[in-house]
């Protein structure tokens, strides 16, 4: 797995929209009662599609306009103390709304850059949980339909007993240095992508597996490199389908070592910083990862580094 449009928000573009106000979730009446409320306002999830409003921010909608059938959950409370309801959908629901409501509908991979730092954060939790909410109704063990709690937080199991609780998988993304030139990154290209589009490798740690015994297996099978001085850069969210991103930079042991694996990867390249930088601007022959994403921050951090 190469990873190139996970959200980004490792800088702040403003203040944190909601605070997730997690005690108040054990209030068993508490997503009635907001929905009664005057002032709640309501995120409604589509698959990864929120409604968005004229100036192509989040448009926030009324509980009373939020059509049945929805899967519902606190997300938290705003610097006023007003309650964020999230009401998900699966992506295949006909959503109809008040034409007042909402300008467009947007996806997340491709409207968090351009959000503020507060907006996209609670778009990233409110897809993700929507996502489980929507498509975790029933029992993994025994099948029985299962009863949300915690203010849509969790899932119980009438039948067996069971709780339940979103999934988040652990994943890598590395870049890899040159060990003699600091001028070089080392990139690779999906056999998904055009031939000109290379990111960072990536991957989901395995069974058992510590996060630094990923990043060398994972570099290992993608490029052929064995990888030292494994160092932590970051992490963040991304619900394709159920991620963490752990951003790394690790430096090859042997640069000439370096060969794609064929099925996954299909080419791997030694970049120079110039290189990386007209990519960045998107003047270069190679396409980089978005500004959205975890992968542009680790690339463009090493960019703007004096070698």
């Amino acid at each position: 797995m190469t990873a190139t449009d996970s959200l980004d928000t490792g800088e702040s573009h403003g203040d944190v929209l909601v605070d997730r106000r997690a005690e108040e979730r054990a209030d068993p009446g508490l997503l009635d009662d907001l929905r009664r409320a005057t002032g709640t306002r309501v995120l409604i999830v589509r698959g990864d599609a929120v409604p968005l409003d004229a100036a192509a921010r989040l448009a926030f909608v009324d509980a009373a306009a939020v059509p049945d059938d929805a899967e519902w959950a606190f997300l938290g409370r705003d610097s006023d103390g007003s309650a964020i309801l999230l009401a998900a959908f699966v992506g295949s629901a006909e959503v109809t709304l008040p034409p007042a409501s909402y300008k467009t509908w947007g996806a997340l991979r491709t409207i968090a850059a351009d959000l503020p730092a507060g907006e996209a954060q609670v778009l990233l939790t409110a897809v993700a949980l929507g996502r489980w909410l929507t498509d975790a109704a029933y029992c993994p063990f025994c099948g029985a339909r299962t009863v949300e709690e915690n203010a849509g937080w969790s899932r119980h199991c009438p039948s067996c007993g069971r709780q339940h609780f979103p999934r988040t998988d652990p994943a890598v993304i590395v870049a890899v240095t040159h060990p003699d030139d600091a001028d070089l990154l080392l990139l690779g290209s999906n056999a998904l992508w055009d031939d000109d589009r290379y990111s960072c490798f990536a991957g989901f740690a395995e069974a058992g597996e510590s996060l630094e015994e990923a990043v060398q297996r994972e570099v290992g099978e993608e490029s052929g490199v064995a990888v030292r001085d494994v160092q932590y850069r970051g992490s963040q969210g991304w619900p394709y389908p159920r991620s963490l991103m752990v951003g790394f930079r690790a430096t090859a042991a042997v640069a000439e070592a370096a060969r794609a694996d064929g099925e996954e990867i299909v080419a791997v390249r030694w970049f120079t910083r110039a290189e990386i930088g007209a990519g960045l601007a998107g003047t270069g022959d190679v396409k980089l990862p978005g500004p959205a994403s975890i992968a542009h921050r680790l690339i463009r951090e090493w960019h703007a580094e004096t070698p």
